[in-house]
């Protein structure tokens, strides 16, 4: 019997200023203890969301580029009421919290790391995913030109994204049902496909925790960033039920990235098939 380590999360909510919860699970999404005042039915749900998030969130490595070091950092969820970060907390564990919109975001990312560090020796879940899934040789070639064949539906309005902005790599746009309705060129079909079935469980999990974040009647999901060692994966919201996927460097500017990102979001619809636009985000 895993011991219950809740009194030690609530460092993060009564020194961090707008945060809101915390919970510590295990790899294959068992509980290991929550802050105070949380449901014990949220708390299974959350773990059980947050498990699944990081398993996907570390296949998707390969779409980020490639390296010798593709170690994932962190997965930050963004929300119209609130934030959710999630990061590793030791051999087979992961700590989650949830923050109003305005939280100081260095301060709560010092506080879970720091808290990461002292759980220590009291985490000995031994984990039940592989360090780095999803090895996919599609992200070992050109991120921006690729030799192979693209997808057949570049997208003009992407390729002037990735092509303007330092260090981007790729982008994808996904249809409500989930499959790829256009990438940027040289984005092979394999990749496209494989990564697009990746973000379809992602953007549901990152659903899932709306309510983690905070009780809003008027919740909408923004975004979820996936931040590895050698780069970035961004997930927003194209409308109509609609989602776009991009990578982009470590090193790259992310604000200029996502800005672009999001002013070529209006101009996609013409690329969506009239059976993508039934379901809304």
């Amino acid at each position: 019997m895993t011991t219950d380590l809740s009194w030690m999360l609530e460092d993060i909510v009564h020194n961090v200023p707008k945060a809101r919860h915390a919970v510590l699970l295990s790899a294959d999404g068992l509980p290991r203890g929550s802050t105070d005042g949380m449901d014990r039915k949220d708390v299974g749900t959350i773990s059980a969301a947050m498990a699944g998030m990081q398993s996907l969130s570390r296949a998707t490595s390969h779409f980020a580029g490639p390296g010798e070091d593709r170690q994932w950092n962190q997965t930050i969820i963004e929300f119209s009421h609130g934030w959710i970060f999630l990061i590793g907390a030791g051999q087979g564990a992961y700590l989650a919290a949830a923050a109003a919109p305005d939280v100081d975001m260095q301060q709560i990312s010092f506080r879970m790391h720091r808290l990461v560090a002292r759980l220590g020796n009291n985490l000995t879940s031994p984990p039940r995913v592989t360090a780095e899934d999803g090895d996919g040789q599609e992200g070992r070639g050109s991120a921006r030109t690729g030799a192979g064949a693209g997808t057949g539906i570049p997208i003009a309005d992407l390729d002037d994204v990735v092509g303007d902005v330092q260090g981007a790599r790729h982008a994808v746009l996904l249809g409500a049902d989930g499959l790829p309705r256009g990438a940027t060129t040289g984005m092979s079909q394999d990749l496209a496909d494989t990564i697009s079935a990746a973000m379809t469980g992602i953007h549901a999990y990152s659903r899932a925790t709306s309510q983690f974040a905070g009780v809003s009647q008027n919740a909408q999901w923004r975004q979820t960033v996936i931040e590895f060692q050698h780069g970035w994966i961004f997930l927003i919201s194209a409308g109509h039920g609609a989602f776009l996927a991009a990578a982009a460097e470590h090193d790259a500017d992310i604000e200029e990235f996502t800005t672009r990102l999001h002013q070529a979001v209006p101009r996609l619809n013409a690329h969506m098939a009239p059976h993508g636009e039934a379901s809304r985000t």
